[in-house]
């Protein structure tokens, strides 16, 4: 369970224009393993990218779906691969 992933998770409802990538860098950041980014679509959606220890991923991927995270989750949509690096933090895009 300490193997390195990569998790990609697309988050819909009303996540953009309240600080919903900022609050979920700061969540990367407190787990303190991670690396990737979260960035705003154009369709509404924010998408985040993490790689680092799986169980560290797991945290975030919880936090995104039932955590006290600003403006409204309906619904997050995630798959899981192999890291691809090139990340040196967790950033905002």
């Amino acid at each position: 369970m300490n193997e390195n992933a990569r998790l990609t998770a697309w988050v819909r409802g009303r996540v953009q224009g309240v600080g919903f990538r900022w609050f979920t860098r700061a969540n990367a950041l407190r787990i303190g393993t991670l690396v990737g980014f979260a960035s705003n679509l154009d369709d509404g959606r924010v998408q985040v990218v993490a790689e680092g220890p799986r169980a560290g991923c797991e945290e975030l991927l919880e936090w995104l779906r039932t955590g006290d995270t600003p403006g409204r989750v309906d619904g997050v949509t995630e798959i899981w691969d192999t890291p691809r690096g090139g990340y040196e933090t967790f950033e905002i895009r």
